[in-house]
C-alpha cells in the first residue's frame, strides 16, 4: 500500500504569494478546513513544504 497524506488547510492563502496559492491548489485544497488526500510523491512533498505553515499534515499507510 502506497504511502498518502491527509492534509487540510488550516489558514488562509491571503497574504501568501502567488506561489504559495498555486502550490495550496495543486494539492486540491479550495476552502479552509477542506481536508484532501495526497499520494506520496517528489512533487506533493515539495508544495507541502512550501506551505507547511497553512497546512496540518498527518502520514497515512
Amino acid at each position: 500500500m502506497a504511502k498518502t497524506f491527509v492534509v487540510t488547510l488550516k489558514r488562509s492563502t491571503i497574504k501568501c504569494t502567488q506561489d504559495q496559492k498555486d502550490a495550496v491548489r495543486i494539492l486540491g485544497l479550495k476552502k479552509l478546513h477542506q481536508t484532501v488526500e495526497v499520494k506520496d510523491s517528489a512533487a506533493a512533498r515539495g508544495n507541502i513544504m512550501k506551505v507547511q505553515h497553512l497546512l496540518d499534515v498527518e502520514v497515512k499507510g
